[in-house]
């Protein structure tokens, strides 16, 4: 019996040895796989040389990019914006969540890969070896943004992590934080000097099916951040070309201009080739209402109108000192009766509208001018931007470059 016994618990190893040999080869295979890479994110940066304020004036949506690779520490900033920890006793982030339970995941894709943000230990891992860009631009409605960003940064959302608390409301609060997100990350992109432009069109199982997303996240938007292109000279006898033979006075008021009406409106033009001077009631450094200084290379009453093709009056609430200014309406009457582009925007419109030229034109304003406007005869449309022939308005500093953009394409006889 006791020689039966051993002999059982010899068969019994012998069979186990055997066993564990025939699975002994895909076990090794498994370990020949490599490991995921991480990248362990530089120390993000608590202070920054441009407020808020100025962050939130300067936000455009940038769509060309140069194609340069970003710096680590401008990667980490972007990541920590979107997702970072700043609270680490209770791991409350740089965006709000509901119930502090963060469905939201951030997918960084660039020239080495697509990696997926880890907010406790703020590192990217890697999730795929090979850059999927040129694939993932192949889903979205702005494929050369996608393709040419040097990081395009999925937000992607799990409203299942939020039912058990929140129900019905689960995907309209993941929504909402993928907003906040978002938006911490294109303010991010501009105290960077980087430009940015969110993608929130695209084939959503294009998406998952490139970057491997999980089953349990949908991707709501891809944010595209680099360098931004420089503008292309034009060529000659092009439309544009021709626009850039033109000429635009920029009418600011002394004190208290609206910064991104006068810059971004410069810039636009200046970007198209038109050659800008700025005018105002004195020569010498005027101040925007964000704090910006220009220089005004004329006065008023030095500004003819001849030497110029475009008028241009910039808004902001120092704008007032031009409302009944006998010069400032004269040079408005005298532009259009010589067909020159007269262009206004935010509260400056009043300005077109006491020098009489807005009767009968379709015409906008900042909502408090409206009332000024109608009883100037003006057709009030509250458009962003409105263009009537040779006149231009718009409503306010956030659309200021469509307005200098309608400018220039006035100008090239678009």
């Amino acid at each position: 019996m006791k020689r039966l016994t051993i002999f059982a618990l010899v068969a019994g190893f012998v069979t186990l040895c055997l066993a564990q040999s025939r699975t002994a080869t895909p076990i090794r295979r498994n370990a020949r796989v490599s490991q995921r890479k991480i990248i362990q994110l530089t120390e993000s940066k608590l202070k920054g040389s441009v407020s808020l304020e100025e962050a939130l004036a300067k936000r455009r949506s940038v769509r060309k990019f140069t194609g340069e690779a970003l710096k680590p520490n401008q990667v980490s900033q972007l990541a920590w914006a979107g997702q970072g920890i700043t609270e680490p006793q209770g791991g409350l982030r740089t965006a709000p969540s509901a119930g502090a339970i963060y469905p939201i995941e951030l997918y960084f894709a660039n020239e080495e890969g697509l990696f997926v943000y880890l907010p406790e230990q703020h590192s990217l891992e890697q999730v795929i070896e090979q850059d999927v860009r040129s694939d993932l631009a192949t889903t979205a409605s702005t494929p050369e943004s996608v393709a040419n960003a040097a990081c395009d940064i999925i937000v992607a959302g799990s409203a299942r992590k939020l039912m058990t608390q929140f129900r019905d409301k689960a995907r309209t609060f993941m929504l909402l934080e993928a907003g906040h997100v978002a938006q911490n990350i294109q303010l991010q992109a501009v105290c960077l000097d980087l430009g940015s432009v969110p993608v929130g069109e695209f084939d959503e199982k294009g998406v998952n099916r490139i970057c491997r997303l999980p089953r349990n996240l949908e991707p709501i938007y891809i944010i595209c951040v680099g360098y931004p292109a420089a503008e292309q000279t034009p060529a000659a006898g092009s439309e544009q070309s021709y626009a850039a033979a033109k000429k635009a006075v920029l009418i600011a008021a002394r004190e208290n201009f609206r910064d991104e009406e006068l810059f971004d409106t410069k810039h636009v033009l200046e970007s198209a080739g038109v050659q800008t001077v700025i005018a105002s009631s004195r020569i010498g450094i005027i101040r925007g209402m964000l704090g910006n200084t220009a220089e005004a290379q004329i006065t008023l009453n030095q500004l003819r109108v001849d030497d110029f093709d475009a008028i241009i009056f910039v808004g902001g609430s120092g704008a007032v000192e031009y409302f009944d200014n006998p010069v400032a309406l004269d040079i408005a009457r005298t532009a259009a009766a010589k067909r020159k582009v007269v262009a206004a925007i935010c509260i400056a419109p009043t300005v077109l509208a006491n020098s009489g030229i807005l009767t009968g034109v379709r015409a906008t304003s900042f909502l408090s001018e409206r009332e000024r406007l109608i009883r100037a005869g003006a057709l009030y449309s509250g458009a962003p931007v409105e263009r009537d022939r040779f006149i231009i308005t718009a409503t306010d500093p956030t659309v200021a470059v469509s307005f200098g953009q309608a400018i220039a394409d006035a100008l090239a006889g678009r």
